[in-house]
């Protein structure tokens, strides 16, 4: 039986660009486009003709040889790499945090209201870019991922090869995660207790939801401490699925304070950065897959509705 060797991929021929890399497109076997750029304006539906008459007159589509010419005729099966306009973002105005870095991993402490990684609106304005261009460090990728909303500890890897290693321990369960939260206190809840559900989320929906079926999320989750009608609590999930310790502190009929994805979801300008969700990436612990030695981090944040619930009754943007 012969395995068959996966294909690299090829590096682009263009520089990063704000700490991003140019866009890679492969172009398909079969077409009767006659030229790259008809081609390209049938697939980039979401850039105009003129503005990729712009780039290709330019010379910023390029292929393995060198730009493509405006009138350059279609390629099947060629890869063509191009820096993609960049959406407006409004400025998260906290700062990353840096908790350790060495030759191999960053980890930082990550604030509320900013992505891990480009996606749709938030490019620049994520932690990846951030650290790319102020760290100088072109082939940081993310180990894992926080919601846009969580705060706390994140693990990057410094080096591309290096990725795989790093990414396959959360893959496999072998990282140690806790979280805070701050919700409602009801003193009927029986705690501490583990929840396990099936967690769906669908593409193109926001939310993620419970459905029948094999469980494969699982939260351990504790009181921690309460006052006022208010609680804080400790999650310890075994799986990470996504939203999963929303979804379920919001089953137990203690929705995490500031969700506005659970029970219910609400409208929040991308500018507004007043009340974050009262989630907090707490400790992350796993022993090294490079250098073998256990490792333990731990977030310097602090949650405001509990450690400034005035502030986070009046809608005060918590400290930068």
């Amino acid at each position: 039986m012969t395995t068959r060797r996966r294909r690299r991929t090829p590096r682009s021929p263009l520089p990063q660009r704000h700490g991003l890399d140019a866009a890679r497109l492969r172009t398909p076997a079969e077409g009767d486009w006659p030229t790259m750029r008809a081609h390209l304006v049938d697939r980039l539906t979401r850039v105009s003709p003129a503005r990729i008459d712009e780039l290709l007159a330019a010379g910023e589509i390029v292929g393995r040889d060198g730009p493509v010419a405006p009138d350059a005729p279609f390629v099947p099966c060629t890869t063509l790499w191009v820096h993609r306009d960049l959406p407006d973002e409004a400025p998260v105005p906290f700062r990353i945090e840096v908790l350790h870095r060495d030759d191999d991993i960053v980890v930082v402490d990550k604030p509320h209201f900013l992505a891990t990684i480009p996606r749709g609106s938030h490019v620049r304005e994520t932690v990846l870019v951030r650290l790319r261009e102020e760290l100088g460090l072109p082939e940081l990728g993310a180990a894992h991922r926080l919601d846009r909303a969580t705060a706390g500890v994140l693990l990057l890897v410094v080096r591309r090869e290096l990725r795989g290693a790093y990414q396959s321990l959360f893959a496999k369960g072998r990282v140690g995660k806790t979280y805070e939260a701050v919700a409602d206190h009801h003193p009927s809840l029986a705690l501490p207790r583990t929840v396990r559900s099936r967690i769906v989320k669908h593409r193109g929906i926001v939310q993620a939801r419970t459905e029948p079926g094999p469980v494969n999320a699982e939260t351990r989750v504790e009181l921690a401490g309460h006052r006022d009608g208010t609680a804080r609590y400790t999650l310890r999930p075994r799986t990470g699925r996504t939203h999963q310790l929303r979804l379920h502190m919001s089953g137990l009929g203690v929705p995490i304070l500031g969700d506005d994805f659970y029970p219910d979801l609400h409208e929040r300008p991308l500018d507004d950065f007043t009340r974050p969700l009262q989630l907090l990436a707490r400790t992350l612990e796993f022993t090294d897959p490079v250098t073998g030695e256990d490792r333990r981090f731990e977030s310097r944040r602090t949650l405001q509705a509990w450690d400034d619930p005035d502030g986070w009754a009046e809608g005060t943007q918590p400290a930068a």
